[in-house]
């Protein structure tokens, strides 16, 4: 088990330049966010350059507006040997009420890497409270659906051919 930290989150104020023409914050701006904690979050895990893997189960729960608080939450909640999968929460309020809801969720797999870019072992995450196990299982079984998802997408793409 390693001392390093595997939760951090990032908070900063919504822009206007993040807002698509609806009127709320663009999702691709959501999606660098998330892109951003994932790195600082293996990163800090690994102690090594991380790049981003995979993306997905992303899921948009409610809008994001202008001015307000962001609050995106990565943690660790599974590890291969190269690999860190990190749970995403983004979370938004109006500053002055505090009142925090989830806007969106997702999964990132980011690998670390060593100074040739290739992929470079990490510290194994091992869970200690249900909730973590949980959290890991439920990573695993993500995983493994992931796996049939890819079988039956290689699947489809030989039909275009």
């Amino acid at each position: 088990m390693t001392n390093k930290k595997r939760e951090l989150t990032l908070r900063f104020l919504a822009e206007p330049s993040d807002v698509n023409f609806g009127g709320k914050v663009h999702g691709g701006a959501v999606m660098k966010w998330i892109d951003l904690a994932a790195y600082a979050c293996s990163a800090a895990w690994s102690g090594k350059y991380c790049i981003t893997a995979y993306a997905g189960g992303i899921r948009f729960v409610a809008p994001i507006l202008v001015g307000h608080l962001v609050e995106v939450t990565a943690k660790i909640v599974y590890t291969g040997r190269t690999s860190m999968h990190v749970a995403i929460d983004v979370q938004a309020s109006d500053p002055k009420l505090q009142e925090n809801r989830l806007t969106t969720h997702c999964i990132v797999i980011m690998v670390a890497v060593d100074e040739h870019g290739k992929p470079s072992s990490v510290p194994e995450w091992v869970p200690s409270t249900p909730e973590d196990i949980a959290l890991r299982e439920s990573a695993i079984r993500l995983m493994n659906m992931r796996q049939e998802i890819g079988e039956e997408m290689e699947a489809h793409v030989q039909y275009l051919k």
